[in-house]
């Protein structure tokens, strides 16, 4: 998704100004795709040279309406229809749980357990939305709704998940997996430190500097 897509899905609805836009953007898509007053009117800048949105109308202090064109319109259904979703190719968080058995058990139950009250919080904030959202039949708030729900059952599946894993990496197994790794790191630093020095063949002293006399009246 882009912002491009993002005010031209907007305009679709209805016309609006930049600031009705950045109103709709706190209201239904801050959790989705966020976005500063800056970016927005930018946008703006940019789709009106496109010519995929035009000026439809002009008001007091230089307020400026927007509609979308044929050719925004579009670009919008070719978007819809066309263009792959590119989602989360990286994820910072689940990358870690890899290696979790690097750290203590309790670290590693601490960790995941803070991914749990994140995703607990994360899900307060969509009942919130849930509860105190103005749903009526636009095409913003019935697919809006769909969306949200969208958040609400992934925050309570992340959060059911992460207190399962919170119980996982203190389990007998884990903790097995985990000290033999730390048992392989140990044995791999010992014969480091036990290994002859670069260039010198094993079991022989490095040769000093000088002629025999000279090393003898050493």
């Amino acid at each position: 998704m882009s912002l491009r897509h993002a005010v031209l899905g907007l305009l679709a609805e209805a016309p609006a100004s930049g600031y009705d836009l950045m109103k709709l953007f706190n209201a239904t898509l801050t959790n989705v795709w966020p976005a500063t007053q800056s970016q927005v009117y930018g946008e703006l800048t940019k789709l009106t040279h496109a010519g995929l949105v035009e000026v439809a109308a002009e008001g007091p202090r230089g307020r400026k309406e927007y509609t979308i064109t044929g050719e925004g319109l579009e670009e919008l259904r070719h978007w819809l229809t066309e263009v792959e979703p590119s989602g989360p190719a990286r994820h910072d968080g689940l990358l870690r749980v890899f290696f979790l058995g690097i750290v203590t058990p309790l670290e590693a139950q601490a960790y995941l357990l803070q991914q749990a009250e994140g995703a607990a919080r994360a899900r307060a904030a969509y009942e919130h939305i849930d509860a105190t959202a103005q749903w009526d039949d636009e095409m913003i708030s019935v697919y809006g709704r769909i969306a949200l729900e969208y958040g609400l059952r992934m925050s309570a599946a992340q959060e059911e998940w992460a207190r399962w894993a919170a119980e996982e990496v203190t389990s007998a197994r884990a903790r097995k997996a985990s000290d033999l790794a730390r048992a392989q790191h140990a044995l791999a630093n010992t014969q480091q430190e036990e290994s002859p020095q670069e260039g010198t063949p094993q079991g022989e002293r490095p040769q000093e500097a000088g002629t025999p006399q000279e090393r003898r009246e050493k």
